[in-house]
């Protein structure tokens, strides 16, 4: 295995030595634009033993082994200002006017123009920017191994991009990615979206359950390449899904789209807009901005990101599609416009699976306990089942050193039988419990519905102590404030 995750370490200290960067958001946006130029030549050299007449979208003087993977091409001033007067002006240009592509070139062309349009060069030493060059050619992305390892590395941009101060994101563990797309099955002609992709790890794991499952020839191939969707509004993480989707063989990404799913009016969405399947975890606790909630029916209006992700994804199923999104604890016993969406949800879906996390899942973007909702549209909900996943033997939180893994979800896979029988296979176990609407509604849709297999449990949660002290805290400063208003009413008597 090489050592890409040194290669890695060498590059971030050298961009530290730069004016031009400051701060690791800055410093990950500079090695995602690079990595993508690299990743996409790497696969370009591929392409050109693949066919025999492959033309590059790109200019040959801006393509990377043109100007980047000569160790002693240009440097310096040279190397700035190529990068800052020719490379980034023209990539964010239309380059279809280039060479008069025409068919796959310009689609390609497309992708570059989409991904450079919010890229910047940050840096200011050219000397530097050499030096950094020369260490990401040392990774060949056409190695198996290399493209292997690039995922570790990814996930510690993503880390590294959680800690600059994306507030409110969290990236799914891959455990739990491959978990939902595993139960979800998505066949090889379904459409499948991400409506809120963000770096397209839900994506790359129906990619590879397609390859696995059905993928036997070159028009299958074809077919799996059309049936990826997802959208991301912001621009690092929609740069590293293009970025990831190039690397997991979806060559032409231009069904990753940079935009927010939420702009949109709902009315606009129309039936040649519906999918198959959708699988996606929201952005939630975050607010989105004034009037996109006026996109959504008056019912369902709100700022809460997740609440209006669930009432779009619920839009976009074709009858019989299928849906598994994560939520938040917050989701199944809020009120107000939660009970009508959940309403919504049961009346329109059939949710006939909760699986509920433990704490740590998202650690450490997050402790908030959070729940994977299965669902199909078509047919009102009947029976919810319930499934309580434990932690591992031994294990009392999930952390970096010890994050969650897909084996730990082999009891639910076992237990879990078929929708197309109505789960007739499944029982009651001490992690599972199932739930009728008639309770649900009579509880008015709360569905924050506790394993009645386990006693009352003593719950040390953080969050949940710190407001039960806070609230004792508000209860003893009243009583203070009567007693104190007490005492001076005898005092003046």
């Amino acid at each position: 295995m090489s050592n890409i995750s040194g290669i890695i370490k060498s590059i971030q200290d050298i961009m530290r030595k730069d004016v031009g960067v400051d701060g690791d958001a800055q410093r990950i946006s500079q090695l995602v634009w690079m990595f993508f130029l690299k990743i996409f030549d790497d696969r370009e050299a591929e392409l050109e033993m693949m066919e025999d007449n492959y033309k590059s979208p790109l200019p040959e003087h801006l393509r990377w082994r043109s100007w980047a993977s000569n160790r002693e091409g240009i440097t310096g001033d040279e190397l700035a200002d190529f990068v800052n007067l020719q490379l980034f002006p023209l990539l964010k240009e239309d380059l279809t006017g280039f060479g008069n592509l025409s068919g796959l070139q310009r689609q390609r062309a497309q992708v570059i123009r989409t991904v450079f349009e919010d890229a910047y060069n940050y840096m200011k030493s050219g000397t530097l920017m050499r030096q950094v060059i020369n260490k990401i050619c040392e990774i060949d992305f056409n190695t198996s191994s290399d493209r292997h390892t690039f995922g570790s590395i990814y996930e510690q941009i993503l880390k590294d991009l959680q800690s600059a101060g994306n507030a409110g994101e969290f990236y799914t563990p891959r455990a739990v990615t491959t978990f939902i797309v595993d139960r979800i099955m998505p066949r090889l002609k379904e459409k499948v979206m991400d409506p809120a992709c963000g770096t397209g790890g839900f994506l790359t794991n129906v990619i590879e359950y397609k390859r696995e499952h059905f993928v036997r020839s070159p028009e299958d191939e074809e077919i799996l390449q059309a049936t990826i969707h997802g959208v991301e509004k912001k621009t690092l993480p929609y740069m590293l899904c293009t970025t990831n989707m190039i690397l997991h063989g979806i060559d032409i990404p231009i069904n990753i789209r940079h935009d927010n799913t939420l702009s949109r009016p709902l009315r606009d969405y129309t039936n040649k807009d519906r999918v198959d399947v959708i699988v996606t975890n929201p952005p939630f606790g975050g607010m989105e901005e004034d009037g996109i909630e006026n996109n959504f029916p008056a019912s369902y209006r709100t700022r809460e990101t997740a609440d209006l992700f669930l009432t779009l994804i619920i839009h976009l199923l074709k009858p019989g599609g299928r849906a598994a999104i994560v939520l938040p604890d917050g989701f199944l016993f809020g009120e107000g416009i939660k009970t009508r969406l959940k309403e919504k949800l049961l009346t329109d879906c059939n949710l006939h699976t909760i699986v509920r996390l433990p704490n740590g899942v998202f650690n450490p973007y997050t402790g908030i306990k959070t729940n994977l909702l299965f669902f199909t549209k078509g047919k009102p909900t009947e029976t919810v089942w319930y499934y309580e996943h434990p932690y591992p033997d031994g294990v009392k939180s999930y952390n970096k050193t010890r994050p969650m893994r897909f084996e730990e979800f082999a009891p639910e896979i076992a237990w879990w039988g078929s929708e197309a029988d109505g789960f007739a296979a499944r029982e009651e176990n001490e992690r599972a419990w199932k739930v009728t609407i008639d309770k649900i509604k009579s509880g008015n849709y709360n569905l924050d519905i506790k394993n009645p297999h386990t006693g009352e449990q003593v719950n040390h949660d953080p969050d949940k102590l710190l407001e039960r002290y806070i609230a004792k805290q508000k209860e003893i400063a009243g009583l203070q404030s009567q007693l104190k208003a007490m005492l001076q009413e005898a005092l003046r008597r």
